[in-house]
């Protein structure tokens, strides 16, 4: 293990979380607020970074290995979570260090769980702070899943984002792709907020859901989340939350104007067409068993389906008010997950259409046991490793929620609350179920509940794979 290679990028992760810390100073300026909780944290973290520079991180690295880059992505997560927690605690706006770092946590995962009853109650400078930890999570989070998971063929993702043909045009080297995504990333939060701003909304408070929904992240400064704003304004954040949820390269293909490989993206077609299904069935339900107009029906639907399959978790509505078996519905959603290559959580849809593939495969090799029928997805042949992989992942992704949901049911949670709070971390959705609904919180939670929720979300973030890897004797042998 070279430790001066996971120095220097924890070094630079310190360095970005400084600048950040530093941008949220003009925010309180502006509003009139204490700039010292953002100051000190800022020399906290340049602090840090001076150590790790002083102990070898001042080396510049091209090259790493598997080792060094799973211990170096999970410690990212860890170290900017707890240098994001200290803004909280220094405001006193969190006074809980398990609460604040939560929090934290629940924003540079782009999960969207809060621990807070009263948002509006915070300074704004905080709130900003807070979305922020989205914004910054959900790019490295793009960065992390297009460049350095093909690298390291974690649960199957060379198959999904960095295609040949991706490697073509954009240089395998993590500066050169993290530029051109980090462009399409600010593009799309930039158009966000024009449109945004055009029905309306402030500024200050376009560029909170801005940054929560390019980041699918679901942070929002409203205690209402986005049930209070215009019909325009919802239907704005739908549409860039479903941009949001599909693989970036998809965006660069359509930058690049090569709609022919748009059109051949299977993954593309099966994550619209759950939305659709779900978004229809949902509306259906609501028009005619309740007494929504169909314009209401369908844009509440549509917006709850649209942020759970993405994992954003806005709400415009409190959907366990609804018939029982419309939230039935969102909970299934809530294993979906969006696209590979975007800021979503969740299984993603890739995984689950080569899970449906095998079924049909197994199917037609036992009506004809002697024909040779390849797995494809996106007209590429699925090796055995690879397929082996996804399902592998599946399976752990699944006794995990079980495992974690058995933990919250004997820390003293109800059953739908477990479960949901388990799916939501995992997935890095947000709201959930029973006492963690879209109308609730989890500040009634238990510090041991929290703590758990807390792993799960860094442990789903991170594709289970990174993080239960540090914890094998086999990762550590020379």
């Amino acid at each position: 293990m070279n430790f001066k290679v996971v120095f220097h990028l924890l070094m630079r992760i310190l360095l970005i979380a400084a600048i950040a810390l530093g941008s949220c100073i003009p925010v309180a300026l502006i509003y009139g607020e204490l700039i010292s909780p953002f100051v000190f944290t800022a020399f906290i973290a340049l602090f840090a970074a001076g150590l790790l520079y002083a102990l070898g991180g001042r080396h510049e690295i091209d090259t790493f290995s598997r080792r060094e880059a799973y211990l170096s992505v999970s410690l990212s997560w860890l170290f900017i979570s707890l240098v994001g927690a200290l803004p909280f605690l220094f405001s006193q706006a969190i006074p809980s260090f398990t609460d604040a770092f939560f929090e934290s946590v629940s924003g540079f995962t782009t999960t969207g769980s809060s621990i807070l009853a009263d948002i509006e109650s915070l300074p704004k400078s905080i709130l900003y702070w807070r979305s922020m930890t989205h914004w910054i999570g959900g790019l490295g989070i793009i960065v992390l899943v297009i460049v350095v998971m093909p690298s390291l063929n974690i649960g199957g993702y060379n198959l999904f984002t960095l295609e040949s043909s991706f490697q073509e045009k954009i240089h395998p080297r993590i500066k050169s792709v993290g530029l051109r995504l980090l462009y399409i990333y600010l593009l799309l939060t930039l158009f966000e907020v024009v449109f945004l701003l055009l029905g309306g909304m402030n500024l200050y408070e376009s560029v909170c859901h801005a940054y929560g929904t390019v980041a699918t992240g679901g942070f929002s400064p409203k205690n209402t989340s986005l049930a209070g704003y215009s019909p325009y304004i919802q239907y704005v954040v739908t549409v860039f939350m479903v941009l949001s949820g599909t693989n970036f390269v998809i965006h660069y293909y359509a930058v690049k104007r090569e709609f022919k490989k748009i059109k051949q993206n299977e993954e593309l077609r099966f994550y619209l067409g759950v939305i659709l299904v779900a978004g229809l069935f949902v509306t259906a339900f609501l028009y005619l068993h309740t007494d929504r107009d169909l314009e209401l029906a369908f844009r509440e639907s549509f917006f709850q389906v649209v942020s759970i399959v993405t994992c954003t978790g806005f709400a415009t509505a409190d959907y366990l008010l609804w018939p029982t078996i419309g939230w039935v519905v969102i909970f299934f959603l809530m294993f979906f997950g969006g696209s590979t290559g975007s800021t979503a959580g969740g299984i993603k849809m890739a995984r689950h259409m080569v899970a449906l593939k095998n079924v049909t495969h197994t199917i037609r090799t036992l009506i004809s046991p002697k024909a040779v029928i390849p797995l494809r997805i996106n007209q590429r042949s699925i090796s055995y490793e690879d397929n082996n992989g996804i399902l592998t992942f599946i399976l752990w992704y699944l006794l995990l929620f079980l495992f974690g949901s058995l933990i919250m049911i004997l820390l003293g949670s109800d059953v739908a609350t477990s479960a949901s709070s388990v799916a939501t971390a995992m997935g890095g959705i947000g709201p959930g179920l029973g006492t963690v609904g879209p109308a609730s919180n989890f500040a009634h939670l238990s510090e041991l509940s929290k703590i758990t929720l807390t792993v799960f979300m860094i442990l789903g973030r991170l594709e289970i794979y990174t993080v239960i890897m540090l914890f094998t004797p086999w990762f550590w042998e020379s």
